[in-house]
């Protein structure tokens, strides 16, 4: 499993690092997150999913090497106005 993260979309909220500190690391110059790596250590995949589903800018794209399928799944956000985004 190899994991990325949109360096536009990332705000530094830190849930990320927070969940799965052997997958991300934070800068210490604005917060934000990168990869410590770009495969996800052995058994560090759940939480890595688990990062992905929690990140609210949905900054975290995770692609699974064994069926090359990616993913950058997070909560669905509702504005004022009832649109999704």
């Amino acid at each position: 499993m190899k994991v990325s993260v949109d360096e536009d979309r990332c705000q530094g909220h830190t849930l990320c690092a927070m969940i799965a500190p052997k997958v991300f690391q934070l800068s210490e110059i604005d917060g934000h997150s990168s990869p410590v790596g770009e495969d996800v250590p052995a058994g560090e995949e759940a939480a890595a999913a688990e990062a992905v589903r929690s990140c609210p800018e949905r900054a975290i794209s995770v692609t699974d090497i064994s069926t090359s399928t990616s993913t950058a799944d997070g909560p669905t956000h509702t504005g004022s106005n009832g649109a999704t985004s």
